[in-house]
C-alpha cells in the first residue's frame, strides 16, 4: 500500500489473481463506511494513472456503485469512457497542460491515450510521455511503500483580526514556532534552518501591501522550542515594517536531519543540552495528556486575540470526550 495523501491510497492487487476484485472493492467501501463513517470510491486499473481514472468514473457514474474495475470492461467500452472524459481528468494534467494539448488537438483522455509517447515527450515533457504509457497499460510509476523523509515542517495561519503592532506578530510567530517544534520532535527530527513569513491581505488591494519571507541557518540543528523561537524572533524584528495591516504570519523549519545525528560542538554545554531535552519531553507529555497549549512559552501570550476565527469548528466526536453529543431521554 502507498499512502498517497490524507484521503487516498494505492493498493497493489497483483497477489489477488482469481478473486473478484470488484467485490473486494465493495468490501473496502463498506468497511470504511462502517468503521469511519466515510463514503469512498474504489478505482481498479492496470496502472496507477488508470486506477485514478477508474476512481473518477466510479465517483461520477452511479451505475458502478462506487467501484469501477476498468479491466473488466471491453476495449470498446473503455475507449468510449475515455473519449467522454476531458483530458484534464488525467492525473497530473493541469490547466496549463490542458491548454497546450488543446492546441495539439488533444482534448479527451482517449486522444491522449492514442498519442505517440515520443511525440508527446518532444512537444510537452517526458513526464506526460510516461502518462501516455500508463494510459496504455505500461506501468511507469512504482508503488512507494516507504514514506519519503520530510524536507520541511510549516506552521502558518491567517489572523482572526488584523495586527499592526510588532508585539502581536511576535506572539503569532512564537506560537506557530511552538507548534512546528512539537511536530519536529514528534517526528524525531532536528532543523538546521528557520524561515519566517509575514504578509498583508492580498484581498484588500486598497490597503498598502507588504510581504517578506526570510530564511536563516542555525549554528547547529535543534528541536528545542526556545532556541527555535529565539531564532525566529531575531528574523522577525528586521523584516517588520510599521504602518501595515498584517493578515498572516508563518514559520518553516527546513534542512531536517534525524535527531542526534549532528555531532556536539567542542564548547557545547552538554549538561544544559540534556536538561533542555528533558524540559521539551516533559512539555510534550503534558500537552499530549492535557491538551495542546497547556504548557507553552510565555512569549506566546495569553490573550491571542489575533487567533483565527473558529466559530464553525467541526466537533471532535472521535478524539474528545467533550465533543461527544449528549442525548437526553424523557
Amino acid at each position: 500500500m502507498e499512502v498517497y495523501s490524507i484521503d487516498e491510497s494505492f493498493l497493489d492487487l497483483s497477489g489477488f489473481r482469481g478473486r473478484d476484485l470488484s467485490a473486494y472493492g465493495q468490501t473496502i467501501r463498506v468497511r470504511i463506511l462502517r468503521w469511519l463513517g466515510l463514503p469512498v470510491c474504489v478505482g481498479i486499473g492496470a496502472t496507477k494513472t488508470v486506477a485514478k481514472l477508474a476512481n473518477h468514473i466510479a465517483k461520477k457514474d452511479p451505475a458502478f456503485d462506487g467501484v469501477c474495475e476498468l479491466p473488466t470492461l471491453s476495449p470498446e467500452a473503455q475507449h468510449r469512457r475515455f473519449a467522454e472524459l476531458p483530458v484534464g481528468a488525467v492525473w497530473g494534467v493541469g490547466r496549463q497542460i490542458v491548454a497546450r494539448l488543446a492546441q495539439m488537438k488533444i482534448k479527451t483522455v482517449e486522444d491522449l491515450r492514442q498519442a505517440d509517447p515520443e511525440w508527446i515527450r518532444s512537444r510537452v515533457s517526458v513526464v506526460l510521455a510516461r502518462t501516455v504509457q500508463e494510459l496504455n497499460g505500461t506501468s511507469c510509476l512504482a508503488l512507494e511503500e516507504t514514506v519519503p523523509a520530510k524536507q520541511q515542517i510549516m506552521a502558518s495561519r491567517s489572523f482572526g483580526c488584523a495586527i499592526h503592532a510588532l508585539e502581536g506578530l511576535r506572539e503569532a510567530v512564537a506560537t506557530h514556532m511552538t507548534r512546528a517544534a512539537e511536530k519536529l520532535r514528534g517526528q524525531h527530527y532536528e532543523a538546521a534552518a528557520v524561515t519566517v513569513m509575514i504578509r498583508t491581505s492580498p484581498f484588500r488591494p486598497d490597503e498598502p501591501q507588504y510581504q517578506r519571507t526570510v530564511t536563516v541557518p542555525l549554528p547547529v540543528p535543534t528541536s528545542d522550542t526556545g532556541a527555535l523561537i529565539t531564532a525566529a524572533l531575531a528574523v522577525l524584528r528586521p523584516i517588520y515594517r510599521p504602518g501595515y495591516t498584517y493578515q498572516k504570519a508563518g514559520v518553516m523549519l527546513s534542512e531536517l536531519t534525524p535527531a542526534g545525528c549532528y555531532p556536539s560542538g567542542l564548547f557545547d554545554d552538554t549538561v544544559q543540552i540534556e536538561r533542555r531535552h528533558a524540559v521539551m519531553a516533559a512539555m510534550d507529555a503534558i500537552n499530549q495528556r492535557w491538551g495542546r497549549g497547556t504548557v507553552q512559552p510565555s512569549v506566546n501570550g495569553t490573550d491571542q486575540a489575533w487567533w483565527m476565527r473558529r466559530g464553525r469548528l467541526s466537533p471532535a466526536y472521535t478524539t474528545s470526550w467533550q465533543g461527544l453529543p449528549i442525548v437526553l431521554a424523557h
